[in-house]
């Protein structure tokens, strides 16, 4: 795991350990050996998730397993809510539900703060929303999220290429290659013994990061690195359901962050009450606690843009929310040892703890280049004071005081 792969002394894991925080890693599903209760669950049966079920399954089970942990160990009397864990997704419908949720939260016996990066980032705002307009509490006090996915429409040609490959053979691969992975024992030894190959020839290895940053747009993550991590193994490795890949390419296309869309008007009035998918940036007024956006200025995976525009999003739906940027390319945020990191994460941690002093000062924020990115965010604000800011239509201009 990324948020471990540093040792005790440079990852983030134990760096809030050491601050006293109980850390809980979470872990979504999708893995090669496919574990599961159901021994003879088919691998098509498997692998048929997408972004959804992180968001309305995975998360839930996650935070509730959390929850039922903590007010056991604190020895609280109180009703445990939202126990039984329910198919959210039959619940959610396109329509605001303006219900808070935050008495509960006030009301339990800790507080539960997330740090999420990439496409955790992504699954806990779909978490947090879908929550909401179920009316069940979330549990969560804050929310930091490291180069979150969501929107995606500002990538390079080579995603831009993989999208359109992929809306277009999805429909026929999908039931073909139902999730995405190295399947035999033998083939994920080899990648095993290549990704050492390449750790003993630095030459190799120079070559093959080289290619993969190229591959990716530019972006100067340690690509290699990664494939070196233990849960890179023969035995087991992660993989991922060609629905997820797919509802990322729809996301693309769409140019909004939505959930999966179906295929049909009849399945997605099933599943949302609405012909198309559920909108979840245009529900972003439904957020209720602080969040904390960071964004790589050299993340050619999820450009600053696009982080970005979570922002401006949430900003005008009324949201508590900050924003950064660091000087790192994507997979810095978790993998590299980076101490100004580590040190603005915990700082951000540390405003949960006291909800008076976690008002956050939207204008004052610290950045590696605080001019350049400063001098955009208060533009931002002085057009959307204007109502002049026309790149996210159709949502109110109101803040929270």
């Amino acid at each position: 795991c990324s948020w471990v792969s540093n040792g005790v002394v440079g990852s983030p894991a134990f760096a809030a350990y050491d601050q006293g925080y109980d850390v809980f890693l979470g872990n979504l599903r999708g893995l090669v050996s496919r574990e599961h209760m159901d021994k003879n669950l088919s691998s098509s049966k498997y692998w048929k998730y997408s972004v959804n079920e992180h968001g309305t399954k995975d998360m839930p089970a996650i935070i509730e397993e959390i929850h039922k942990i903590k007010t056991s160990e604190l020895g609280s009397s109180q009703n445990l809510i939202g126990e039984e864990m329910e198919d959210q997704n039959d619940d959610i419908k396109n329509s605001e539900i303006q219900t808070s949720e935050e008495d509960v939260t006030k009301n339990q016996p800790y507080k539960l703060c997330a740090v999420c990066h990439s496409l955790g980032g992504a699954v806990m705002l779909m978490y947090v929303v879908t929550s909401r307009i179920a009316q069940k509490p979330h549990r969560l006090s804050r929310l930091v999220l490291l180069s979150p996915a969501g929107f995606h429409e500002d990538s390079n040609v080579v995603f831009s290429l993989v999208e359109k490959i992929i809306l277009f053979v999805g429909p026929v691969l999908a039931p073909l290659v139902p999730g995405l992975y190295i399947p035999t024992r033998f083939f994920r030894m080899l990648l095993n013994k290549l990704a050492r190959d390449f750790h003993n020839y630095p030459a190799l290895g120079g070559l093959v990061q080289t290619l993969m940053g190229y591959v990716v747009g530019g972006d100067s993550s340690n690509w290699v690195g990664v494939l070196g991590l233990p849960h890179y193994n023969m035995d087991d490795m992660p993989g991922v359901s060609f629905h997820v890949v797919l509802h990322l390419a729809q996301i693309k296309r769409a140019k909004r962050f939505q959930m999966y869309d179906y295929g049909s008007t009849a399945a997605n009035m099933e599943a949302y009450g609405t012909p198309k998918p559920l909108d979840l940036g245009a529900h972003y007024s439904l957020i209720d606690i602080p969040m904390d956006l960071v964004a790589g200025q050299r993340d050619r995976v999820i450009s600053p843009t696009m982080v970005k525009k979570h922002y401006k999003l949430m900003r005008k739906a009324g949201v508590e929310v900050s924003y950064n940027e660091f000087e790192y390319a994507h997979l810095d945020f978790t993998f590299s040892h980076r101490e100004e990191l580590l040190s603005y994460v915990m700082s951000r941690l540390a405003l949960a703890a006291d909800a008076g002093k976690g008002r956050i000062k939207q204008t004052t924020v610290r950045l590696r280049k605080p001019k350049r990115v400063q001098s955009e965010i208060e533009k931002d604000r002085a057009m959307e004071y204007r109502g002049a800011d026309e790149e996210i239509p159709g949502e109110p201009n109101g803040h929270r005081k």
